[in-house]
């Protein structure tokens, strides 16, 4: 039998809340007896949030400790993935997106709209601790380019104008349109849609 020995995990005073103490309960009961490791990426996740956007060294070496696995099978976990931040961030977390049909459509601009607009480069944080920028690879919203992420949610369709009315409203604590910033339907075409517009009435429907 093999037997590997690892330094005892080092959480520091940092735990989970019991909400999601209760939270990381349920998603380790997902998982078959001795196979707690497969919810690091979760628990990453809830500490994550909870400890304000960034995982802190503590915080990682918990989630070790709450799964009984080595620490370093969590921090490669935490280092690997760009979802996780081993540095603190802002309150506003803005994620530009720079895969290429979002760089065809101006993403540079946005990012430099971004760093004018808050005095910050890449992975800095602003000094009233509400912004933070990072460049990311393709989140997945190709035909309203480009768009950035804030937090969890999207906004699309952007111009270095856009964006930098965003970040104002932001500041200023008022609630931000999330989606396309131009009233695009879906990833309908700009315009409208342009198909299917005269569509037959349904055999045995109402007309």
């Amino acid at each position: 039998m093999k037997i590997t020995s690892y330094p005892a995990p080092q959480p520091g005073g940092f735990d989970f809340t019991a909400e999601n103490r209760q939270r990381a309960e349920t998603i380790c009961a997902r998982y078959p007896e001795g196979r707690k490791a497969s919810a690091t990426i979760a628990l990453l996740d809830l500490a994550q949030r909870q400890n304000g956007g960034w995982l802190s060294g503590e915080a990682i070496e918990y989630v070790a400790s709450y799964l009984e696995i080595a620490p370093i099978r969590v921090f490669e976990v935490a280092s690997f993935y760009s979802m996780f931040n081993t540095k603190p961030v802002g309150k506003y977390f803005i994620q530009v997106c720079r895969t290429t049909p979002c760089w065809l459509r101006g993403s540079d601009g946005i990012t430099g709209a971004c760093k004018s607009k808050l005095g910050v480069g890449l992975r800095e944080v602003t000094d009233d601790g509400l912004f933070s920028i990072v460049e990311v690879e393709c989140l997945g919203a190709c035909a309203n380019a480009p768009m950035v992420q804030i937090n969890d949610s999207y906004y699309e369709d952007l111009t270095p104008e856009s964006m930098a009315e965003i970040i104002d409203a932001l500041r200023a604590g008022e609630e931000v349109k999330v989606g396309s910033q131009t009233g695009r339907l879906g990833s309908a075409p700009e315009g409208g849609p342009q198909t299917l517009l005269n569509l037959p009435a349904t055999p045995g429907g109402d007309d």
